[in-house]
């Protein structure tokens, strides 16, 4: 569920409810040449992985170690004041966890500037516009909130998706 923020002055920016996952899967083949691994979940589906150099600790997994992720994002939303000028910025980082078993952690922040292209009375929706014909709708929790947007309001919406990754110890 999204909300958006009111549009007092009081509360221009506002962190909406994140949604974080977490889910073990087990190594199925490694590839130390192409530096990809094939993991396969509890419903028995497979993917294929591509772990960058920052993750130091590669030549250290083996085929049958479980694999621990994490996942979680969050939207900030800010009301854009008249005459502002559009962002569109995109920042990533990735790192080596700590600990006796490899792990890592990686993230991406994206702020774009976005405008209110429709609203939905019905669904309690609104639909936004950015960059590139992007178009991004949501359900807006708070009527207030949803009564106070128009149509052609701008916004700055910020995503942030984190992946944390570590090998298990194994239990054998």
């Amino acid at each position: 569920m999204i909300l958006i923020s009111a549009m007092s002055a009081a509360a221009q920016v506002r962190e909406l409810q994140g949604e974080t996952i977490k889910m073990t899967v087990t190594i199925e083949t490694i590839d130390r040449a192409t530096r990809t691994i094939t993991v396969k979940d509890d419903k028995g589906l497979y993917e294929t992985i591509y772990l960058p150099p920052e993750i130091r600790r590669f030549d250290e997994l083996k085929v049958g170690d479980k694999i621990t992720a994490g996942y979680s994002q969050t939207l900030v939303v800010r009301v854009k004041k008249p005459g502002e000028p559009a962002v569109d910025v995109l920042t990533a980082g990735a790192g080596p966890g700590t600990g006796a078993r490899p792990s890592a952690a990686a993230a991406t922040q994206r702020t774009v500037t976005v405008t209110i292209t429709a609203l939905d009375p019905a669904a309690q929706s609104a639909t936004v516009t950015g960059p590139n014909g992007f178009a991004y709708s949501r359900r807006v929790a708070d009527k207030n909130i949803f009564a106070q947007l128009k149509v052609g309001d701008r916004l700055d919406m910020t995503w942030t998706d984190a992946l944390m990754v570590s090998v298990d110890t194994p239990t054998n």
